[in-house]
């Protein structure tokens, strides 16, 4: 529900814990949203040359993998990074040359037309027969002795040795097209998208295999303006939750708060300072009055609303609820405001609904010293508890104002770039946000094994992507944006910083017995370090202003 109801435009999101303190202070700078959590990702490499593509990944047992053949649609190849996978595309010398028709299609992809000529087709035929004649125990001959093909056909069967050539043409023939999209090919992207059956019978009429490969390829960014991030104008806009002195108040409340017993309230509805579990729904409402569709992110069950944060809730959600009692309902329109964090929310207007489940309210202690140990264990009098928590505020007011003095920089250079996202990126990204959304909600209450699997599953991941496209594309550019210029602008930071914040968050993932993908983490420790450089970069040459909502 929070994610929904409540504005959080400074507040700090939930970042890999394992990071160390360096490393994380800039990380929760770095990638904020308030719909995914953020796990700063890398762009994928590109295939650096064709050497790193694994090729067909169904291949028969003699060319290296597991007998299975998909009986019919479409043949996807997926390449995969594996650079002992291949032989050298120089090693491994056609008898002649292929033909690839480059086109460009959407989404910085590219289409690769393959034409593979006859004597290609031949070569690859001839192998296979080879590789057949050593692991077959054809009677009547000796092992690893030469057959005769029309025998070995036989033997085998017709059907598999068709497939297994068409297949060794694709294993063989993919890496040399691909190498006209060599240093540009994000690796994981390569499909062949041809039907495999059309193959089959193209090859068993022709003798020749013509294929079509899609591949997404490093996305080219355009700024508008040109360099616009040089010397940018920056309005930072300040809540009232990061005053150090309104903090301060607040923690000290909620402190006070929890020494309070809680009552069921019986004889009367909701008023401020009552605590009440409310099951929470929301729909859109059309240009015509019709309702729309279901609002996710503003669905809870059993949410425990604190009427006292009512001012942190979507203006009117709090007045439109006051009075109702247990047991009761209540349905009501609003409207989010041109304000509201989420973009695609703006000016929309909702139909909430709001059951109330349980109300109650709190039988508070008299403030004074004699409460100061139970507020702040080691305290002896109200003064202390509040300078103590006055100083901890100050601190946090001071990294919430960086914080928010960050996002709204790399908010900017975001909106300046024009990128088309490559969709296997998109997805790439989507699922690690999910994968760190699971985590936390696996953190926060303890699932099990069906809820995993149900939150697991690919309807819930795509539901996800599709829901929180906007803030994964968002992301995207932002992190596109934030590399482009460190490339540009030719920063760098030492190997030893590199280094040392690898060791520290390799350290931090062993003390935590996690497991971990070191050049993964090397990646993300990286990324964070050229935020690091390219934030500071811009700050230094940025006019900020501060102003409060």
């Amino acid at each position: 529900m929070e994610l929904c109801i409540i504005s959080t435009t400074t507040t700090a999101k939930a970042i890999n814990p394992f990071l160390p303190s360096i490393t994380r202070r800039v990380s929760s700078r770095l990638f904020q949203s308030d719909s995914v959590l953020q796990f700063g990702g890398r762009l994928k490499k590109p295939i650096s040359s064709p050497l790193e593509m694994s090729c067909v990944s169904r291949n028969f047992g003699f060319l290296g993998g597991s007998m299975s053949i998909r009986g019919g649609g479409d043949f996807r190849l997926f390449a995969a990074a594996s650079p002992a996978v291949e032989t050298s595309v120089k090693e491994d010398k056609l008898p002649a040359d292929i033909k690839v028709t480059e086109t460009v299609q959407a989404n910085s992809s590219v289409k690769l037309s393959v034409e593979v000529p006859a004597i290609v087709c031949e070569d690859c035929y001839q192998r296979v027969l080879t590789e057949f004649m050593k692991l077959s125990k054809v009677p009547g001959f000796r092992p690893k002795t030469r057959v005769p093909e029309n025998i070995i056909v036989g033997f085998v069967g017709r059907q598999y040795v068709l497939r297994a050539t068409v297949e060794s043409i694709l294993k063989r023939t993919l890496p040399h097209a691909m190498e006209s999209v060599t240093g540009r090919a994000l690796k994981d992207s390569i499909q062949i998208v041809s039907s495999f059956p059309d193959m089959e019978k193209a090859y068993s009429k022709l003798k020749t295999l013509s294929y079509e490969v899609v591949v997404d390829v490093v996305p080219e960014l355009r700024w508008n303006p040109e360099g616009g991030y040089k010397n940018m104008k920056v309005v930072v806009e300040l809540g009232d939750e990061i005053d150090a002195k309104k903090a301060c108040e607040r923690q000290l409340r909620q402190k006070y708060k929890s020494l309070g017993a809680l009552k069921i309230v019986t004889d009367r509805g909701l008023q401020v300072g009552d605590l009440a579990v409310v099951d929470i729904s929301a729909t859109t409402i059309d240009e015509d009055g019709s309702t729309g569709q279901a609002i996710p992110d503003a669905e809870s069950k059993g949410f425990h609303f604190d009427t006292e944060e009512g001012n942190r809730l979507l203006p009117g959600f709090l007045d439109s609820i006051i009075g109702i009692r247990a047991g009761e309902s209540k349905s009501f329109t609003l409207v989010f405001p041109e304000s509201w964090k989420q973009e695609s929310l703006r000016g929309q207007r909702a139909q909430f609904t709001v059951d109330c489940k349980e109300l109650f309210y709190r039988d508070l202690p008299t403030l004074d010293d004699s409460l100061a140990d139970k507020l702040l264990p080691g305290c002896t009098t109200l003064k202390e508890v509040e300078e103590t928590l006055a100083k901890r505020c100050q601190e946090m007011e001071q990294e919430a104002k960086e914080q928010a003095t960050d996002n709204a920089i790399l908010d900017q250079i975001r909106k300046m770039v024009e990128v088309e996202i490559p969709q296997s990126l998109f997805e790439e990204q989507g699922r690690q946000f999910y994968g760190a959304r699971l985590l936390e909600i696996q953190g926060n209450m303890k699932l099990n094994e069906d809820q995993l699997a149900s939150l697991s599953s690919q309807k819930a991941v795509n539901e996800f992507l599709e829901t929180q496209r906007e803030s994964i594309t968002n992301i995207i550019k932002q992190n596109l944006a934030v590399g482009d210029i460190f490339k540009r602008e030719n920063l760098e930071f030492s190997t030893d910083e590199l280094v040392k914040e690898v060791e520290n968050s390799i350290s931090e993932f062993k003390k935590h017995k996690q497991e971990y993908d070191e050049e993964r983490v090397k990646d993300q420790v990286q990324e964070i370090l050229e935020g690091a450089k390219v934030l500071e970069w811009l700050k230094d040459r940025a006019e900020i202003q501060y102003i409060t909502r």
